[in-house]
């Protein structure tokens, strides 16, 4: 009981039910001051409803939710502002048509009256210096010309930041999944700051060192329900792999020796710095520091080898985003729609979908690649969970006949166990000649790749091979242009 006082929040029994779907089935939380409460568990396991249930956009059906000690009954998102409760969310949530002042005065709702674009501007750049010192973001700028892992600081910094109600409780849904190294490292000092000075924090990440290195208590959730729940020290990388209810899988750090300089040249494509050239079969991984040219190089290579108007039947390249919202999903479609785009030639017969075909391709792939829905026609892409949205965009990528497949760090909120599912899928395919181009901020997908090119300032400034592909290089060629 007298954890339940001190708890800045504490959810008793949460049910929630979509449908058929029991969302949450049971759910009890408490977050004292203080504490880093690290949430983890598969695509669909319940986290982000949870988040919203914390975060006061959904009342659950059954169950209470309370703060300092006071149930509160009427709980919404303005009530969880005034008591300091803030999140980062997995779907960035700013406007892209404001700019960064403009969209903290959103947060802010108070900070009105003459002035308030200048103390504003003061909040947000205090904020920003405080998390990602160097940051070099100008808060004038409109937020829909600032980079993905830009989006991904700011809206960081705006939830740490304090206009007059402190931050008490931040809730951090895959805060790093757009952040390279460096950036991720500058966050997480500064979410073990903020616990030290007694603010709480819940982090959600499918990156369990980060998990297991900044959480003070780990809560396990799988199919609605709290399974596993313990100080952070008493969960390893494998115990907590199998307490989500996955058999740990030994992860190929460097795939096996291949020689590919006798496989013929598919791809080449002259840039600043030295030239970018993708052989058959070749699995090429896209490294540096973020938003130094890795995705416009992507860009570039699918627009020079795509039609302008009309799909080509044969398509060269195929695409996965890794801002799915932007660029990666139909939000009014269904999902199996949103599978099928990219393979409409394969499935029509004399301009029309052959609806048979289209629904035995998609459960295929739903089974390959376990998409957690009842219905893939039925439902809607926003139904499912973020991670569950980027496995549809692989299998829409993966399920066409295009020979070099171009992913943009696609597995941004993908849970360990698909991910080791992709990464198979990947090698298997590439083993029958498929060529994969891979921009990734996780050195453990680097290490998969055969060859690296690492960038800086727009620039390939190192091509990287074999061993020589270790994090100690791909940080020297970024930041010195050389490799060590």
């Amino acid at each position: 009981m007298d954890e339940v006082l001190k708890a800045v929040i504490a959810v008793d029994g949460a049910k929630v039910s979509f449908g058929a779907v029991k969302a949450l089935d049971g759910v009890t939380l408490r977050v004292m001051p203080g504490e880093c409460v690290g949430l983890v568990g598969h695509n669909g396991a319940g986290k982000s409803t949870i988040v919203s249930v914390i975060n006061g956009g959904l009342t659950p059906h059954e169950g209470s939710v309370a703060s300092d000690g006071e149930r509160l009954e009427r709980y919404g998102i303005n009530a969880a502002r005034a008591r300091g409760v803030r999140c980062v969310f997995q779907e960035l949530s700013l406007c892209p048509n404001l700019s960064i002042v403009e969209n903290a005065r959103i947060m802010h709702r108070h900070l009105g009256g003459l002035g308030w674009r200048r103390r504003a501007a003061e909040i947000i750049e205090k904020s920003l210096d405080a998390v990602f010192p160097g940051h070099g973001i100008d808060s004038s700028r409109a937020v829909g010309d600032l980079s993905i892992a830009e989006r991904q600081m700011v809206e960081i910094s705006m939830a740490f930041s304090d206009a007059g109600i402190a931050p008490r409780l931040v809730i951090l849904d895959e805060p790093t999944s757009s952040l390279d190294a460096s950036l991720a490292r500058q966050m997480l000092y500064h979410v073990r700051r903020f616990i030290a000075a007694g603010g709480s924090v819940i982090f959600i990440s499918h990156i369990l060192h980060e998990i297991l290195e900044t959480s003070d208590r780990i809560v396990v959730m799988k199919d609605g329900r709290v399974v596993a729940e313990r100080p952070a020290d008493g969960f390893d990388h494998h115990g907590l792999v199998e307490a989500m209810g996955t058999v740990a899988k030994e992860e190929t750090r460097q795939r096996p020796g291949r020689e590919h300089s006798t496989a013929p040249l598919i791809l080449s494509h002259q840039t600043k710095g030295l030239p970018f050239a993708a052989r058959k079969g070749e699995i090429i991984g896209l490294a540096g520091l973020a938003g130094h040219g890795q995705t416009e190089l992507l860009l570039a290579l699918h627009a020079a080898q795509s039609g302008n108007w009309l799909p080509a039947r044969n398509p060269l390249v195929t695409f996965v985003a890794g801002d799915r919202r932007l660029n990666g999903v139909f939000e009014l479609w269904s999902i199996l729609r949103n599978f099928s785009i990219a393979s409409l030639g394969d499935l029509s017969r004399r301009g029309l979908i052959v609806a048979n075909e289209e629904e035995m391709k998609g459960a295929d792939w739903k089974r390959r690649i376990e998409i957690r829905t009842p219905d893939m026609a039925a439902n809607r892409i926003l139904s499912l969970s973020g991670g569950n949205q980027q496995k549809v965009l692989f299998a829409r990528a993966l399920s066409t006949r295009a020979p070099i497949v171009l992913m943009d760090d696609p597995m941004r909120g993908v849970d360990v166990g698909t991910k080791q599912e992709v990464y198979a899928i990947i090698r298997d395919e590439a083993a029958r000649g498929r060529t994969f181009i891979w921009y990734s901020t996780e050195m453990d997908e680097v290490s998969l790749c055969d060859r690296v090119y690492v960038f800086r300032e727009g620039r390939i400034t190192a091509e990287l091979a074999g061993d020589a592909v270790n994090e100690k290089n791909i940080i020297a060629a970024s930041f010195q242009g050389l490799a060590a």
